[in-house]
């Protein structure tokens, strides 16, 4: 068997090895007529713009950057996480998970599970509480409490959705926690592992640090969509990359965190409050990393993982991303938050929000070539080789846990190829619709089940099977030239 470190060895090698790749192609296409006076040729006006698009380019260096050193600094491919302590005396822990309650059977299923899992790993001092703002009808246990939030609560704030709800559990005579006691914040989909128990406890015990967060997975469990999925993939890598970077080096959210696997300190969580306003609400998640960080508390990366499933269709994907770039918008525009404390977030939004113009550089610079400095080549080089590659590693990390063959893992990464442009296209829609449409929505995925198996509903069969389809049919094109290529 192949040992950590040498899987580590290889994605770094293979990860310097398309930058490299990258570096020397750009440098040979490298299209600047130097002959060319744009200022003449072009004019003004329009030699400005064809400036601003080469400028832009320098907007996705620090994620980058952070997400090329988070990859290479630490093993990607750790061991077991082991915990050497005692259960029994571990500090307590709320497993809190939130939802509006459209979903109760896959609530219970997803319950049922991970208590499972906690017993399993012989966890001893823990409940799992539900928050839903609709009664689902869970099973009274000892470790089990359902909390259904009034329709009459409000905040002080007015926050709204799943600000409303987590704000509703730190209320004095709602919680049963302690200050000392810890929550771990989960979605309704989002199932633990026993490595994730065990790097939690670490955390936990260990008590260095007030907030922390993980790696989350999207292909251990059946896949419902397979173009979501591929596409989510490059989220792990993100994880693994300036998550893991900026929690565990600089024990700061500089580019905030997510809304699961979330570990907080009951009594710190407290004093920071979700109390955060209606701006604060459509990216609740990110609105409190940054007022914690603003406040003094310090972060970790734990180590683990937690397995979620990426959006059933295309159209909850794009929707999903759409919300993600509305509400963190809000909170970087938000005047109750210093731009020290905002800047690398704000470099990732308009980050997102530029990639529509990106694609615009890349066909603008065919018809209008313009000199400029060869470092704008290599920081451009860098970036798509980087990114490019957080969707390979993803796929790999992720499938390789889920115990899939070699076969199919090579033609999955293949499948990139075409999964890679249609990202790219639906972040364009996302990028442009968030800065047009309506602000403070808070979009909902469809999550229903009909089998352990995580099949999608009736709404969504038809579309599913057919990008499932579809991706089969070129992945088997793909296997039938390999076997060609073979004979």
């Amino acid at each position: 068997m192949i040992s950590n470190y040498v899987k580590h060895c290889s994605h770094c090698l293979l990860l310097l090895g398309l930058i490299l790749v990258f570096e020397l192609s750009a440098n040979s296409a490298r299209n600047a007529n130097p002959d060319i006076n744009p200022w003449v040729t072009y004019g003004i006006t329009w030699t400005i713009i064809l400036y601003f698009f080469k400028a832009i380019l320098f907007v996705p260096v620090p994620q980058a950057i952070c997400n090329f050193a988070g990859l290479v600094f630490y093993n990607a491919f750790p061991k077991k996480v082991s915990f050497k302590g005692s259960k029994t005396i571990a500090p307590f822990i709320c497993f809190r998970v939130v939802t509006r309650g459209d979903y109760p059977e896959l609530v219970h299923l997803n319950v049922k599970r991970n208590m499972k899992t906690c017993l399993d790993t012989g966890l001893e001092n823990f409940c799992i509480e539900v928050v839903s703002d609709k009664a689902i009808g869970l099973q009274k246990q000892l470790k089990l409490r359902e909390v259904v939030v009034p329709n009459s609560y409000r905040t002080k704030s007015g926050a709204m959705y799943k600000a409303r709800a987590l704000q509703y559990c730190l209320e004095d005579d709602v919680s049963v926690l302690s200050d000392d006691d810890w929550v771990v914040h989960l979605d309704e989909e989002t199932l633990l592992t026993n490595d994730c128990i065990q790097g939690i406890l670490n955390f936990v015990s260990d008590g260095k640090h007030y907030f922390g967060q993980g790696l989350v997975t999207y292909a251990n469990e059946p896949v419902v969509n397979w173009v979501t999925t591929l596409a989510d993939s490059a989220r792990v890598a993100d994880d693994l990359g300036k998550l893991r970077l900026t929690l565990k080096m600089f024990h700061k959210p500089l580019f905030s965190w997510k809304g699961s696997f979330v570990v907080a300190k009951f009594a710190a969580e407290k004093r920071v409050s979700y109390d955060n306003g209606v701006n604060g609400s459509i990216a609740e998640d990110c609105y409190f990393a940054l007022k914690a960080f603003n406040e003094g508390y310090t972060f970790n990366f734990i180590e683990g993982e937690m397995c979620e499933k990426s959006p059933f269709s295309i159209w909850d994907f794009l929707r999903q991303r759409k919300r993600w770039y509305q509400g963190i918008y809000l909170v970087v525009h938000s005047d109750k938050l210093p731009w020290s404390k905002k800047f690398f977030v704000a470099v990732l939004l308009y980050n997102f929000f530029f990639t529509p113009l990106y694609t615009c550089n890349m066909i603008l610079s065919s018809f209008y070539p313009i000199p400029y400095p060869p470092i704008i080549d290599f920081v451009s080089a860098l970036t798509a080789a980087v990114n490019i590659y957080m969707f390979i590693f993803g796929a790999v990390k992720s499938l390789t846990l889920s115990k899939v063959s070699m076969l199919q893992l090579l033609l999955c990464v293949f499948g990139l190829a075409i999964v890679i442009p249609v990202n790219m296209f639906i972040e364009n829609i996302a990028a442009v619709w968030s800065v047009v449409g309506k602000k403070h929505q808070f979009e909902i995925v469809d999550k229903k089940i009909q089998s352990v198996a995580g099949e999608s509903n009736k709404e969504n069969n038809r579309f599913s099977l057919a990008t499932k389809n579809f991706v089969s049919v070129v992945l088997q094109g793909v296997k039938s030239v390999f076997k060609k290529n073979l004979d």
